[in-house]
């Protein structure tokens, strides 16, 4: 079939490539002329595992190509995908400045006759898709369409493979005539589609997102009480997690959720329950004991180090997750900068992340000395703290990093290290509701 995806960020440009992949013909269109002359110099502008050789595949194929016209996606498609970025407001509500732009600016194109499916692929507010349908019937009397909701679920680190081999797809629709293409859209994909209203598919994304935060704040709380009690919440979330009506995703006690998604999408669903009418004040309670997470670990370090002040301090990690290089609403980063503010001597190292940091301001360069190996970070520290769970540092010589520190002490904001393992090799070793291995 033949698509059209506006918007060439994470969403867009991972959806396209894979759509690509199974044999679409896909036109990605972005507003930015700088990056699509990176894409089509075969410049990718972000790292997503597997996603660089997936786009200069289907690219040489011929199955898929950038442009900034909206008009040129629209001439050459059936279905055209919206997925355009929705930043939070400072309220917590979803700025949808970006779609309703485009819904204006494809009324603007759409010839009569031309029947189009419009699809929102970003995270959107319920009612967004009936706001859409609106603006375009407003501008354009005569246009012919249906619009639809199908809400993404990847995962920043393994975007390809959720997209290619998703859990399930879903498409909010009135139409049947719509509904059809998108399922021949997603056929090659063999995977169970469920087909709501227009509301429902909006609303499913929201409360995804925020049913996995809930899991994460919920470990995370009861790993307070497994540091008050000695108790291992490793241990605790592994039996809670052989329940199969749990299961043990999303049941790992560290610094708290961050990126881009699961902070907006949080707030954005206590925002639009609130307009509704209906607070929902178990997610308020999930946003509290997520924000405590990170001052719970920096009390910790503290505890050990007395005063931060001209301390000389290891930071390992600044991405929000391993496997990408996205720093937004990374609780790494937010790490740093409290750390710097108390005067520490930090050094930081992260396999992807540093260079984005630096070009975004998220991260002071003549504040923070940023290494280009992991061991380099620790030379003189008196203490390692590891904030995001990249392998590369299970698998660092943690004799040699021991060797370079001035004080072997590491505080592991992911449990990403065995304690027993740091204590044998002389280490004093602090986790998230572990006990400590001295």
């Amino acid at each position: 079939m033949d698509l059209c995806i506006i918007g060439s960020g994470y969403v867009g440009l991972v959806s396209g490539a894979c759509f690509a992949e199974v044999g679409h013909h896909v036109i990605c269109v972005d507003n930015d002329q700088k990056k699509v002359d990176k894409l089509q110099r075969g410049e990718i502008p972000i790292y997503e595992p597997g996603l660089e050789e997936l786009v200069h595949r289907n690219v040489a194929a011929r199955r898929l190509r950038f442009t900034n016209s909206i008009e040129d996606g629209l001439d050459h498609s059936q279905v055209v995908f919206i997925a355009v970025p929705t930043p939070p407001q400072s309220d917590g509500s979803v700025d949808l400045t970006y779609i309703e732009r485009v819904a204006r600016e494809i009324a603007g194109v759409l010839k009569p006759g031309q029947y189009r499916v419009i699809v929102d692929k970003s995270t959107v507010p319920v009612k967004t898709g009936e706001k859409v349908a609106d603006t375009i019937r407003r501008y354009n009397k005569d246009a012919e369409f249906d619009v639809v909701s199908n809400p993404e679920f990847l995962r920043e680190g393994c975007a390809v493979p959720d997209l290619m081999n998703p859990d399930r797809i879903v498409v909010g629709s009135s139409s049947q005539r719509a509904t059809d293409l998108m399922k021949q859209i997603y056929e090659p994909f063999r995977a169970p589609i469920l087909v709501t209203d227009l509301n429902s598919a909006e609303l499913i994304k929201h409360a995804a997102n925020s049913f996995l935060s809930l899991k994460i704040s919920y470990i995370n709380a009861v790993a307070a009480i497994c540091e008050a009690s000695g108790a291992d919440v490793e241990m605790v979330a592994d039996g809670i997690g052989m329940d199969k009506r749990i299961g043990r995703n999303f049941l790992n006690a560290g610094l708290g959720y961050g990126g881009s998604c699961f902070p907006k999408d949080v707030k954005a669903f206590i925002a639009i329950s609130r307009q509704l009418g209906t607070p929902f004040a178990l997610l308020e309670e999930v946003e509290r004991i997520n924000a405590t997470m990170l001052d719970r670990f920096i009390d910790k370090v503290r505890g050990a180090l007395w005063v931060l002040k001209d301390k000389k301090i290891a930071v390992w990690g600044l991405t929000f997750k391993p496997d990408t290089d996205d720093v937004r609403n990374s609780v790494a980063i937010e790490l740093v900068n409290k750390l710097v503010a108390e005067g520490a001597q930090v050094s930081a190292y992260d396999p992807k992340g540093a260079e984005k940091a630096v070009e975004w301001g998220l991260i002071d360069p003549t504040k923070v000395r940023l290494t280009k190996t992991p061991a380099d970070a620790t030379d003189g520290a008196e203490a390692l703290l590891l904030a995001t769970e990249w392998k590369e540092f299970a698998n660092a010589d943690l004799a040699e990093v021991k060797k370079r520190m001035h004080t072997p002490l590491v505080f592991d904001g992911r449990n990403h290290f065995n304690p027993e393992t740091m204590r044998q090799l002389g280490f004093t070793y602090y986790a998230v509701g572990r006990p400590a291995a001295v």
